[in-house]
């Protein structure tokens, strides 16, 4: 089944700079190609236990995108099982570090608090949103899930996945919109 939505514009990960993201605004669409990382609580919390003991990540932070998903096992002939957003805020906590580091971009679903939209806005990064609900058609989206610490957490690994038009829309963009605050201001009005 093909999804039609409204796409603005298409970004391959990891970024080379940030520019890409300047014209993106709260409410556009957007497909997504390339390597993304993917991890939840548990693999947050040890990477900053890592930057805590000064010990180097498993990754170069510089362009990433961290999807906050913990994938089914894969059904057979499949590179990873159902695939849907896990709620963002649980990774407040641990965020604006890795912005700090030069993570330009997260996806889950549900509001950021207010300390992540701050340092989105201080380190020029976006949160996206991936469709709720729709694990299954996302994990057509995945074309290879690579596993690159952690593999003790079993689900919450952190994985390197590789996408294609992998479908989410802007939540927070760089002028500091809120999506979500945007839907409501427009629902009242």
């Amino acid at each position: 089944m093909k999804i039609e939505l409204p796409v603005k514009t298409r970004l391959a990960f990891p970024l080379k700079d940030k520019s890409p993201l300047a014209s993106l605004r709260a409410g556009d669409w957007i497909l997504i190609s390339g390597k993304i990382l993917a991890g939840r609580d548990q693999t947050h919390r040890r990477l900053l236990e890592l930057l805590e003991a000064d010990r180097p990540l498993p990754f170069n932070p510089q362009g990433q995108l961290i999807y906050y998903v913990g994938p089914t096992p894969a059904p057979p002939g499949r590179p990873i099982g159902s695939a849907g957003p896990t709620t963002s805020y649980r990774m407040d906590a641990y965020t604006p570090r890795l912005l700090e580091l030069g993570v330009a971009a997260t996806m889950g679903k549900g509001p950021r608090g207010p300390e992540v939209r701050k340092a989105m806005l201080q380190h020029q990064a976006i949160y996206l949103a991936a469709i709720g609900g729709a694990g299954a058609y996302l994990s057509r989206c995945i074309k290879d899930a690579t596993p690159l610490a952690f593999e003790e957490l079993g689900p919450e690994a952190l994985l390197l996945l590789e996408v294609e038009d992998f479908p989410a829309v802007v939540i927070n963009d760089l002028i500091g919109q809120d999506y979500y605050q945007l839907a409501r201001e427009k629902w009242r009005s």
